[in-house]
Parts: C-alpha cells; sequence; structure tokens
C-alpha cells in the first residue's frame, strides 16, 4: 500500500496491421491452434463475452449497489469482502482474495498492481489495456493526482489520495462514493451509476441521469 496525502484483453478479429505487436503475436498463436483444431474460435468468442459484458463489470456494481442500500451487507464487505461477495454469486477467477476500500469525503482511493496486473476478474471482468500498461503502474505510485488528472478526475486538494497495490494474495475493490440526490433509488437503478473506472478509483460514479 502507497499512501499519498494532500500533495483489455483485445480479442478483435480486425486487420492485424493495426494490432500491437503482442496482439499479433497472440493472433498467430490462435491461429495455428485453430488450425490444428486444438481450440474452438466461437467458444474463445464466448469466454471473453461472458467476461466482458457477463462476468464484470455488472457484478462489481451490483456489490456496489447493495453495499450503499443495505448496511449489514456493507458491513460484511467489511469484515470479509470475499464471503460478502460471494453471496451474490460471484466467485472464482482472481476473486478469491477481496478487500474493500471506500471513499469519502476526506479520502480516495486508487488501486494499481505494481509487479504485473492482479486484478478482481469476478467482479469487474476483463483488465483494461492501460491498467495494464507500465506507464500507469508507476505513474499511480509516483503521481496518483496526476493519474486521476488523466482521467478527467479534480479532486479538491485537501482529499487524500491514497494508492493500494493489489497482489496475488490481496485484491481490491474501490467503494465509491454514493452520488447525492439517490436517497430511495433501488439496488438495479444505483448500479447504473457505477462504473468500472470508479471501483478501480481512476473515476467517479455517475451523477444521476447520466447512467443513460
Amino acid at each position: 500500500m502507497h499512501d499519498h496525502d494532500h500533495p483489455h484483453h483485445d480479442h478483435s478479429h480486425d486487420d492485424g496491421a493495426a494490432l500491437p505487436e503482442i496482439a499479433l503475436r497472440v493472433k498467430a498463436l490462435e491461429s495455428i491452434l485453430v488450425e490444428k483444431g486444438y481450440i474452438d474460435p466461437a467458444a474463445i468468442d464466448v469466454i471473453v463475452e461472458t467476461y466482458e459484458t457477463k462476468v464484470g463489470p455488472r457484478n462489481g456494481a451490483r456489490v456496489v449497489a447493495k453495499a450503499w442500500c443495505d448496511p449489514a451487507y456493507l458491513a460484511r464487505l467489511r469484515q470479509d469482502a470475499t464471503a460478502a461477495i460471494a453471496e451474490l454469486g460471484f466467485t472464482g477467477r482472481q476473486g478469491e482474495h477481496m478487500r474493500i476500500v471506500e471513499n469519502t469525503q476526506q479520502r480516495h482511493n486508487l488501486v494499481v498492481c505494481t509487479l504485473c496486473s492482479c486484478y478482481p476478474w469476478s467482479v469487474l471482468g476483463l483488465p483494461p489495456v492501460w491498467y495494464k500498461a507500465a506507464p500507469y503502474r508507476a505513474k499511480a505510485v509516483i503521481d496518483p493526482r496526476g493519474v486521476l488528472a488523466d482521467f478527467g478526475v479534480a479532486l479538491p486538494k485537501e482529499t487524500e489520495i491514497r494508492v493500494w497495490d493489489s497482489t496475488a494474495e490481496l485484491r481490491y475493490l474501490v467503494l465509491p462514493l454514493r452520488p447525492a440526490g439517490t436517497e430511495g433509488w433501488s439496488e438495479d437503478r444505483l448500479a447504473d451509476l457505477v462504473t468500472r473506472d470508479s471501483m478501480i478509483g481512476t473515476g467517479l460514479a455517475l451523477q444521476p441521469g447520466a447512467a443513460a
């Protein structure tokens, strides 16, 4: 963990010329495996689609929305996030060791994995490309306020920014601040305000009226 006070997987079938070198290698390897009959491209598409749209980040949004609405559930999240998240049926891939970190008016949390790209797939789906990139991993530790500015997030100077370094043993889910004016909203409606970036800390929850 680093404290700072005041201060995708792309499974495209487009023209390979637009792809980075690592994507070209993956594409070539996939072609060989398909040609030899070891893998079914349709099955790969289903897996990717599942993680991108079904597994997450909608799962994480449901966790956040329930925590906003249900104080008892929030208490369980604080005590054992892995178990509380599993209550909603979200388990598995890199979601075995979870902890929530809560944003407040005085503190904003930002998640990074400085050594690799540990990421809670079960609640956020596939990690975005920028999360795995060296510039983000380095700058998040050195200049977290600058990272937030890159994502269009401007916080008051007095807001503490705390950076959490995910590892294979522990992964973090940011609980963003609940937007004002959402009193009495249902969990489903609140979940529409929760973005992937707000659960990483590079964004904020959407304001009412912005979800559409």
